[in-house]
């Protein structure tokens, strides 16, 4: 039973970071320095944390990252390229990305909140 929950930790973990790449192939598609800096960095990262125990708070916890991470690279990370002379970007904004209302930015206008407290708010 233990060897079964094992595998399915390993192939959870190894969907995750499947799911980062194409994350990052989304948020970095055109700029190559970018895009594989970003995937140098997510390999770094996964090859690093190869050592964490199957089924412990720390794997769960990693994986919850790095799906926070994805979100994030998907829905809210837009890249832009200067168009001219002037101040003028064409942005790269695509199907995944996160349309939220102006009501919601209006709300937020004035307050000073800690990625923390918004990450813990949307998670």
């Amino acid at each position: 039973m233990a060897s079964t929950f094992a595998v399915l930790d390993k192939t959870a973990v190894r969907a995750t970071y499947r799911q980062l790449l194409r994350a990052t192939f989304i948020a970095f598609k055109g700029d190559v320095g970018t895009l594989a800096a970003s995937r140098s960095f997510a390999r770094e990262s996964y090859e690093a944390s190869r050592n964490v125990e199957p089924g412990t708070k720390e794997q769960d916890d990693a994986i919850k990252h790095v799906q926070s991470v994805t979100k994030i690279l998907r829905e809210n990370v837009v890249q832009g390229q200067h168009q001219g002379d002037g101040e003028h970007y064409k942005l790269n904004i695509h199907e995944h990305t996160e349309r939220g209302d102006n009501m919601t930015a209006k709300k937020m206008q004035g307050s000073v909140k800690s990625f923390k407290e918004i990450k813990d708010a949307q998670f």
